[in-house]
């Protein structure tokens, strides 16, 4: 898969669970019908979040993105359907075109200790899909740990 399908696969995906998440919002403002609708729901994104941001620094190392761009593109999926313009534009101006690097070029930025290591995983999808899947859920279970981020200063 190429990083434009990943990026936008994982765009829309954080989008569509955003919409699982206020609609089961807007369900338990209603009444209630099924108490854990919200946690069930928010779990799903939150996964999709963090998959999501994972890919947005993979794809965004990839294609060179300055560290601002890609703080925004992993903040703004804080923001519901803030993605979507995002991700719109990086097509619009052709940002996420072309292959993995997997192999170093002339570009004196492959000498970077993160190009370097990027590149030996992205030659190495099977041990990068590996870390992640220990990664993302260990992650995930802090955060369920700590609970909502509304309580984390209380």
């Amino acid at each position: 898969m190429k990083p434009k399908q990943l990026f936008l696969l994982f765009a829309k995906g954080e989008a569509i669970t955003w919409t699982l998440l206020i609609s089961a919002l807007i369900v338990r403002a209603a009444g209630d019908p099924f108490p854990p609708i919200v946690t069930i729901a928010g779990s799903i994104h939150g996964a999709v979040f963090l998959g999501y941001a994972v890919t947005a620094l993979l794809v965004g190392i990839n294609q060179r993105w300055s560290f601002g761009k890609l703080a925004l593109a992993v903040g703004l999926a804080i923001v519901p359907f803030a993605t979507i313009p995002f991700e719109r534009r990086l097509v619009a101006t052709k940002a996420l075109e072309g292959e993995w690097r997997k192999t170093k070029s002339a570009d004196p930025r492959d000498n970077f200790f993160i190009d370097v290591i990027f590149r030996w995983f992205i030659a190495r999808p099977i041990v990068l899909l590996a870390v992640l899947l220990v990664a993302i859920p260990a992650v995930f279970a802090l955060l369920l740990f700590l609970g909502p981020p509304t309580e984390w200063l209380d």
